[in-house]
């Protein structure tokens, strides 16, 4: 990870995360460095910079529109977070959420290290409005499931770039699981799990999770066994951004991922894996897991 003059540490943080206004005062001075890996749609940062400022901003984010989630670590430095009305001060040892698809900053104040896990909002089995309640507010990394959480996330950005590319996925994959249990932590006993809302959508994640497997999925089919109308079901994911058919493609590309980079299912064709996840048509698949990850799954399972 070699350092940058500003205006390349300003290109690369804007490709390789989401479109981002990144201002310094330091002019020819700044040196910043970033480090990322990416396994299928999930990615983790490394970064470390002098003094600078971040901002996405409502016309990019009408430019660019992203439903990603961004969990990030402070290892060094100390920063600020603002978004949803709120604004936190963060030091060495803090942690917080912010949701790309709305509007935030982060200001640092002097040189910094964090590391960064960016993955779709979808994979978190949590109501939208659990997570807002928890954007840019300081998440303890220094007991609980933050001090577990914290060593992980920074071991993998430092390390993940030189793993197998299954095994980065597994761990990324924990990576997230772990996000959303302290998420759900903090939030506090029964504020995710008591909630009608989202007692209710975890059991819908649930079951799709269970019959991805089968071609016949359908609104219809879940909204009839969890006895509810296909209305309500489809008003439940349009309250999260998203709708039923998009959660039910994404995981089933998530899980094809996962197979294609499996060294242990190597015999299988790419058609074999798609049809097994509940996919019927073999260029069909190929053009929506090409549209989600940006490659086609020959490359995938090539690499």
């Amino acid at each position: 990870m070699s350092d940058l003059p500003f205006l390349d540490y300003r290109h690369a943080v804007s490709q390789s995360v989401v479109a981002l206004d990144v201002h310094t005062g330091r002019g020819e001075g700044f040196r910043g460095a970033l480090e990322a890996t990416v396994a299928g749609d999930i990615h983790v940062f490394g970064i470390t910079a002098d003094e600078h400022s971040v901002h996405r901003t409502p016309g990019l984010i009408a430019r660019a529109p992203q439903r990603y989630v961004k969990f990030s670590l402070i290892e060094r430095g100390t920063g600020l977070i603002v978004q949803d009305g709120r604004e936190i001060s963060l030091r060495a040892g803090d942690m917080t959420v912010y949701d790309t698809d709305r509007p935030y900053s982060l200001l640092f104040d002097d040189a910094m290290r964090m590391s960064v896990v960016m993955f779709p909002k979808a994979m978190l089995g949590m109501p939208a409005e659990a997570i807002g309640r928890l954007t840019a507010t300081r998440l303890d990394g220094r007991s609980g499931v933050g001090a577990m959480i914290g060593p992980y996330v920074s071991s993998l950005a430092q390390g993940a770039g030189a793993l197998d590319g299954h095994v980065t996925r597994r761990l990324f994959r924990t990576a997230v699981d772990m996000v959303e249990t302290l998420l759900e932590a903090n939030l506090g006993p029964g504020r995710t799990s008591t909630d009608a809302h989202g007692s209710l959508l975890r059991r819908v994640s649930d079951y799709i999770d269970d019959h991805l497997a089968d071609s016949d999925l359908s609104p219809g089919r879940i909204a009839g066994a969890h006895y509810i109308s296909v209305r309500h079901l489809h008003a439940v994911f349009n309250e999260q951004g998203t709708t039923v058919s998009t959660v039910i493609r994404t995981r089933r590309l998530d899980r094809c991922y996962d197979a294609l980079v499996d060294p242990q299912r190597a015999h299988q064709s790419i058609t074999s894996v798609a049809l097994a996840h509940g996919f019927v048509d073999a260029a069909h698949f190929s053009r929506v897991f090409r549209a989600h990850f940006g490659v086609p799954p020959s490359a995938v399972r090539t690499a």
